[in-house]
């Protein structure tokens, strides 16, 4: 055996192969950690949560409602499910959900929970974007300063990983729509200018 391994081809050969059984054994070590550490329901999820980024809406529903189905208030799922739903225009359907989240999670979030914090902060931005497209414009500033006080990280708009995958210079935000709603309200009726169709538009849904 000593004397194989004074072969220099077989020795390469030796670590090559000893290099390709620690990757292989790590992939499984990682895979099965995974499988072992997840919550039932966070695979739905993360699946979803690919569809949304290609706006495959009606496929993200689908895994959000399979990850409901294997975790039921599974927040991610009941967030996500409510931006598929808002894609879809199915704006009544994705109000309940959100409303439905921020009352469970208004009721069982913990103080030291950061992501339940961002989550409740999000279903409160994004109930707000329904009403305002609605013109519930009232509700909608309700909303938006719900979301504001509760994380104005959240509030403050997407991320510059956000921006770099979408390619928005200037995206809006909640913090900037609250303020532009608020201002407009202060003005008589007749002088308000509510809803600008091109610069609505913009305005994405959240989703920590």
């Amino acid at each position: 055996m000593t004397k194989n391994f004074s072969n220099p081809r077989i020795l390469r050969r030796f670590i090559v192969l000893m290099c390709l059984a620690t990757v292989v054994m790590f992939s499984l070590w990682a895979v099965v950690k995974m499988v072992k550490e997840d919550v039932p329901g966070d695979y739905e999820v993360r699946q979803g949560d690919i569809f949304l980024q290609d706006k495959l809406f009606v496929k993200a529903l689908n895994s959000f409602d399979q990850a409901l189905k294997n975790q039921p208030d599974h927040r991610g799922a009941l967030g996500g499910k409510a931006v598929a739903l808002i894609g879809l225009r199915r704006y009544k359907d994705a109000e309940d959900v959100l409303s439905y989240l921020i009352e469970f999670l208004s009721r069982t979030l913990a103080a030291d929970d950061p992501t339940g914090k961002g989550a409740l902060s999000a279903a409160y931005a994004n109930r707000g974007i329904i009403k305002d497209r609605q013109a519930r414009y009232e509700e909608a500033l309700a909303d938006y300063i719900s979301s504001i006080n509760i994380d104005a990280d959240i509030a403050d708009g997407p991320s510059w990983v956000d921006r770099l995958l979408y390619h928005d210079k200037k995206p809006s935000s909640v913090i900037t729509r609250a303020e532009y709603i608020y201002k407009q309200l202060k003005l008589p009726k007749t002088e308000r200018l509510l809803s600008i169709p091109e610069v609505d538009a913009t305005q994405r849904m959240y989703k920590p």
